[in-house]
């Protein structure tokens, strides 16, 4: 069965998922990744309470950053900065950002109050949304996260720390390609789902149409093609009705209709959805591949669900 939006999971984030203590939502445990700062950085040297700054040298640092991302942010342009305390004694962080030459600005999160504790030997993953990417940076992220972090231990003055981050499941270049090939898409055609679902008579299959509309209409335009359209957990194309391939899109209006049925009919199906209805398209513009993902509206969405699970109830 096909990861929700367009396989950015594994087996490895869902099988250690109930392991993590999240802010926000819970996601999964990754191994803790050493990184470097002044063995002094946590020291109380400078006037009292003003922020001491470290950077990276040698010696393990007290928090430990890596970039996650869960099913419900994936729809959301947002990810996960999931902070590990390696001290045995609280820590109280105040802010984290992180720098990747993948997008225009920080990705950051800030305490709304106080602080947030890290518990000694505990992950908590910080929700950050994402700017907007920088597009004409490679996606192959092969250079070094820089992040900063605002944190203070008991009765000690805070601490700016610039440490490095890991990205072992290549959250940050998925994302980044999927934001510029939305913008170079939205240049060339805005697609739609349309509102209205067409259920058939017995209640199985329904059709979802995708509107298609030139942003420049004219015969001299740039041009996309959607070489395939992805299945999602919850939704399959029909094996009498497969969904379109190689479809040009450029100056023409179109709309294509997609057959659909339901993925999984257990009793979550509906319930735990996040991305179902996030309908990814193949598609190719120049030299740039890869994902465009195309929301279902709130009227369409909750169509969906009713198709679904009626779809899957016992016959008679």
């Amino acid at each position: 069965m096909p990861h929700e939006g367009g396989e950015p999971y594994t087996d490895r984030m869902m099988s250690r998922r109930g392991r993590c203590c999240a802010v926000g939502m819970v996601v999964a445990v990754t191994l803790p990744l050493a990184v470097a700062c002044d063995s002094g950085g946590s020291g109380s040297s400078g006037s009292s309470g003003g922020i001491h700054s470290t950077t990276a040298s040698g010696s393990p640092g007290p928090i430990t950053v890596e970039v996650n991302q869960s099913r419900d942010q994936y729809g959301k342009q947002a990810i996960q900065l999931q902070l590990t305390n390696t001290t045995d004694s609280p820590l109280t962080v105040t802010s984290a950002r992180l720098q990747s030459r993948l997008f225009e600005g920080d990705i950051s999160w800030e305490s709304s109050g106080g602080g947030l504790e890290l518990p000694p030997r505990q992950p908590k993953s910080l929700p950050a949304a994402l700017p907007a990417a920088n597009c004409e940076a490679s996606t192959d992220e092969s250079t070094e996260l820089s992040v900063r972090i605002n944190y203070s231990a008991a009765d000690t003055a805070p601490v700016e720390e610039n440490t490095s981050a890991s990205d072992p499941f290549g959250v940050l270049p998925r994302n980044a390609s999927e934001l510029c090939i939305a913008s170079e898409a939205a240049a060339i055609a805005t697609m739609v789902l349309d509102p209205v679902l067409e259920v058939a008579a017995d209640g199985r299959t329904a059709v979802v149409r995708l509107v298609i509309s030139p942003a420049t209409p004219g015969s001299d335009v740039p041009s996309l093609t959607i070489e395939s359209f992805e299945e999602t957990t919850l939704l399959a194309q029909s094996s009498a009705a497969p969904w379109p391939v190689n479809v040009t899109v450029g100056a023409a209006q179109q709309e294509l209709p997609l057959t659909i049925r339901p993925a999984r009919c257990d009793p979550h199906a509906v319930a735990e959805d996040k991305v179902g209805t996030l309908l990814p398209l193949r598609v190719v513009i120049g030299d740039r591949k890869g994902l465009l993902k195309i929301a279902a509206s709130n009227d369409l969405r909750g169509r969906i669900y009713d198709f679904v699970t009626a779809a899957c109830a016992p016959a008679g």
